[in-house]
C-alpha cells in the first residue's frame, strides 16, 4: 500500500486500530500470572476478583485494654452506687478476665470494660501491671452486650467480595487481601513495550552536543509513560537512519514484545523511514491522524514472532542485524516459527510534544485494555480562556493551558503551541481539545480542561500575567516551599495590566516608563485600571542594556549603532516594558524604527532575546544583564529601571498571597536575587503606592 501521509479523523484512526487488535486477538487481557502478596504488588492490576478466604477478624477480639465480663453481671452499677464483681464466679466459673487489645474474647464473656473505667478495691492500688489480675473489680456503670469488642467478620466475612478484577492495587488493598487469608494473587501480565528511537542526529542523554545534534529523550518520556500506565517498557539503543537496520530492530523487538513504539521522522518525505519499515514488515493501518500536535503518527500491525528455545539460541548467537534478518526471513518463508500472530506498532512523531501526546492518545487506552481495566478519565473542569486562539479547522487541536483560580473564576491561559516545546507540557495544568471544524476560540470563552493537576493545586496557585523577569523563576521556587504554585505568563507589561482589568490574574509584573514624568507604572495603572484599587510593590531595580555576542565582534556601543546596516536587532513584543523603554530613548535620539534592521522581529522574554543572539539570528537586543550572563553574552549597560508588582487590593489582602510577601522579605531569597547580575534589591518588598 501507499505510505504517503494522509490525515484521517482521530475517531476513524482509533476504530481502525481497534478492529485490527480484535482480529489479532489482542483487544482484551493479554495474560495473567500469579505473584506473591508483597510490597511489589502495588500498582499491579487484579486479573481475578479477591474473595475472602477467612473472616476478619476471624474471632471475637477485645477492642480495648480492659476486663472481659458478662454484660448481665454489670447491671445496676451506677456512679453513686458502684458494683463489685469478683473474678471467680459461681461454681468456679470466671466472671472477670483481663484482656489486651486484640486478645481473643473468653467464650463465657460478651463485653469488655475499658481499664480506665475500672477501680481497684484497695484505694492504694493503681491501675498498673499489678492491677491486671485482681481478685475483684469495682465499676460505676453497666455495659451493654458486645461493647468494646470487634466481632467476627466486623471487617470482612468469609466468601464476601473484597476487591473486583480490574482493580489497580494500592497499599491498603494489599492489607485487605492479606487480612482475608491470601498469600498470592492473580494479576494481569504487564504488557511488554519496545521503544525504538531512530535518527543519525541523536545523541544519548548526558553527552556533549554540537550544532545538529539532538539529545534523545523521547524514549525516556515514552518509557516513563508506559511504566506509569502499568506496562513494562524496554528502551532500545537508538538506530541511525538506515532502513535495513531499523527493519531488523523492529523484527527483533517483535519477538519479545506486545507493542512497538518506533520513534522516527514519520512525516511524508525522503526520510520517512517509519512508514517504509512498517510497510515492509507488516501492514500500515493509518498514516496521519487529524490531531495537532502529532498528526504524522503511524498505526500498523506487524508479525509477532514466537520462536522455540533452539531458535532463540540461534537468534541470540547472531552477531549482526544481517544474520538476524536472514534467520528470521528463512524461518518466515519455511514457516518454522512455532507461533506467529500480529502485534501493533506505532510510528511516533519525533517532536517531543507530539510524542508525549501520542502516548496519551493511543498507548494509554491500549495498555488499559490489555490490563483488563477501564482507561482512566482525567478530571475535567470548565475554565475561561484568557486570550483568543486560532486552530487548524481540519484537526482536533490539543491546546496546552495553565490553569488558575482568580477570585471566583477558573482561568485557562494558553501556553506555547510548538510541537518541540516539551516545557509547554511541563508547565501545562491541563489540555483543551479544540474539535476539528473549529477555527479558533475567543478570549473569555468557556472551555473544558482535562486536568493534569488536582483542584487543590489550582486553589493554591498564584496566577501572574505580565512582564518577564528572571526573579520570577526564583520566586516560583521559593513559593513551592510555602505550598504555593506560582504560574506566570509572559505577555508584556501593558498586556499584564489589561489582564488585571479583566480579572484574569492575581498580580502583574510591570516596568512601564512614563516619558512625560520619568516615573514607572503609575500613569499606566490609572489609564488601564480605572476604578480598580491596586497596590504597587517594588520587586527589583535592574539594568537594561544591549546584549551582544561574546567580545562584541561588531563593536556595538549604544542605540545609535542599531542604525548601522550590518547590524540585525531583535526586539521585544509591542506593549513590553523593555520596548516602551527602547521607543522612549529612540525618540530622544531621533531614531526611526524603520532605520533599524530587525525592529519588527519580536520575542516575549529576555531569555528568548538572548537565545536569538546566541544562535546567530540577531547581533544584539535590549534586555537585562542576567539574561546575557545566562547565555554567555556580553552586556552593554544603558539604563536603570524599576520592576514592580501591581496587585489588586482584593488579592493583596487575601491569604493566598501571604506567602509571597513572606518570600520577598526572606533573607535567603533576597541574597539569591542579589547574585543575579544587574539587580538592586534595596527597595524589594516596599509598597510604592496605592492607587484607587
Amino acid at each position: 500500500m501507499s505510505v504517503y501521509l494522509h490525515d484521517i479523523p482521530l475517531s476513524e484512526a482509533q476504530s481502525k486500530l481497534e478492529e485490527a487488535l480484535k482480529a489479532a486477538g489482542r483487544h482484551g487481557l493479554l495474560g495473567t500470572e500469579w505473584i506473591p502478596l508483597d510490597e511489589n504488588a502495588v500498582g499491579r492490576v487484579l486479573a481475578e476478583p479477591i474473595w475472602a478466604k477467612i473472616s476478619s477478624p476471624h474471632y471475637h477480639a477485645a477492642a480495648m485494654d480492659g476486663f472481659a465480663v458478662r454484660s448481665a453481671n454489670t447491671a445496676g452499677a451506677k456512679l453513686n452506687a458502684p458494683l463489685v464483681i469478683t473474678c471467680e464466679g459461681k461454681n468456679g466459673f470466671k466472671a472477670v478476665s483481663y484482656v489486651d487489645t486484640g486478645d481473643p474474647l473468653p467464650v463465657w464473656s460478651d463485653a469488655v470494660i475499658p481499664i480506665e473505667h475500672v477501680e481497684g478495691l484497695d484505694e492504694h492500688q493503681q491501675l498498673s501491671q499489678q492491677f491486671r489480675h485482681p481478685n475483684a473489680i469495682r465499676i460505676r456503670a453497666s455495659v451493654a452486650p458486645w461493647s468494646h469488642i470487634r466481632t467476627v467478620g466486623e471487617d470482612m466475612v468469609a466468601t464476601q467480595l473484597v476487591l473486583p478484577s480490574g482493580q489497580g492495587l494500592r497499599p491498603v488493598d494489599l492489607g485487605a487481601i492479606a487480612a482475608c487469608g491470601h498469600a498470592t494473587i492473580c494479576v494481569a501480565r504487564r504488557p511488554r513495550v519496545a521503544i525504538i528511537p531512530t535518527g543519525t542526529e541523536l545523541v544519548p542523554v548526558g553527552n556533549p552536543v554540537k550544532p545538529g545534534d539532538i539529545i534523545e529523550f523521547n524514549s525516556l518520556v515514552l518509557a516513563s509513560q508506559v511504566n506509569t500506565w502499568g506496562g513494562r517498557a524496554t528502551r532500545f539503543q537508538f538506530i541511525p537512519d538506515d532502513i535495513d537496520a531499523i527493519r531488523e530492530g523492529v523484527l527483533k523487538a517483535a519477538m519479545e514484545h506486545d507493542l512497538i513504539l518506533l520513534i522516527a521522522g514519520s512525516s511524508a518525505g525522503s526520510e520517512d523511514f517509519s512508514a517504509l519499515v512498517v510497510d515492509s514488515v507488516g501492514e500500515i493501518l493509518v498514516h496521519g491522524v487529524a490531531v495537532r500536535p502529532g498528526h504524522p503518527v503511524i498505526l500498523g500491525m506487524v508479525d509477532h514472532l514466537k520462536i522455540s528455545e533452539d531458535q532463540q539460541e540461534e537468534s541470540s548467537s547472531a552477531t549482526s542485524t544481517a544474520n538476524i534478518s536472514g534467520l528470521i526471513n528463512s524461518q518466515l518463508q519455511s514457516e518454522e516459527l512455532t507461533n506467529k500472530t500480529k502485534i501493533p506498532i506505532i510510528g511516533v512523531p519525533g517532536y517531543p510534544v507530539s510524542a508525549a501526546l501520542t502516548g496519551e492518545i493511543f498507548v494509554a487506552p491500549m495498555l488499559a485494555r490489555w490490563l483488563g481495566k477501564k482507561p482512566e478519565k482525567p478530571m475535567t473542569i470548565n475554565a475561561q480562556l484568557t486570550r483568543k486562539v486560532t486552530s487548524p479547522p481540519g484537526d482536533d487541536d490539543y491546546l496546552r493551558v495553565a490553569v488558575g483560580k482568580v477570585g471566583d473564576k477558573l482561568l485557562a491561559a494558553p501556553l506555547s503551541r510548538g510541537s518541540g516545546v516539551i516545557t509547554s507540557l511541563v508547565r501545562a495544568d491541563g489540555i483543551v481539545v479544540i474539535p476539528a471544524g473549529t477555527q479558533g476560540l475567543s478570549a473569555g470563552e468557556s472551555v473544558a480542561v482535562r486536568l493534569y493537576r488536582t483542584l487543590t493545586d489550582l486553589e493554591n496557585t498564584i496566577f501572574a500575567i505580565g512582564s518577564h523577569d528572571m526573579t520570577l523563576d526564583l520566586l516560583a521556587q521559593y513559593l513551592a516551599m510555602h505550598q504555593r504554585r506560582f504560574v506566570s505568563a509572559n505577555v508584556g507589561s501593558q498586556a499584564g495590566l489589561m489582564a488585571l482589568r479583566r480579572g484574569e490574574a492575581h498580580l502583574a509584573g510591570a516596568h512601564l516608563l512614563d516619558p512625560e514624568t520619568g516615573t514607572y507604572n503609575l500613569s499606566y495603572i490609572r489609564q488601564y485600571l480605572p476604578g480598580i484599587p491596586v497596590k504597587v510593590v517594588a520587586l527589583v531595580d535592574r539594568q537594561q542594556g544591549l546584549l551582544v555576542l561574546k567580545n562584541n565582534p561588531k563593536g556595538i556601543k549604544d542605540l545609535q549603532d542599531l542604525t548601522r546596516p550590518e547590524i540585525t536587532f531583535i526586539n521585544r513584543q509591542y506593549g513590553a516594558g523593555t520596548r516602551v523603554l527602547l521607543d522612549y530613548h529612540m525618540r530622544l535620539l531621533g531614531i526611526a524604527p524603520e532605520g533599524i534592521k530587525g525592529y519588527n522581529q519580536e520575542e516575549y522574554t529576555h531569555l528568548a532575546v538572548a537565545a536569538a543572539i546566541s544562535s546567530g539570528r540577531a547581533d544584539c537586543g535590549l534586555g537585562i544583564a542576567a539574561a546575557a550572563t545566562a547565555l554567555d553574552l556580553d552586556f552593554i549597560p544603558l539604563f536603570q529601571e524599576h520592576y514592580e508588582l501591581v496587585i489588586p487590593k482584593v488579592f493583596f489582602d487575601g491569604a493566598l498571597l501571604t506567602p509571597l510577601f513572606d518570600v520577598v522579605n526572606d533573607t535567603s531569597f533576597r541574597q539569591a536575587v542579589s547574585k543575579l547580575p544587574g539587580y538592586d534589591i534595596s527597595r524589594m518588598g516596599t509598597q510604592i503606592a496605592e492607587v484607587t
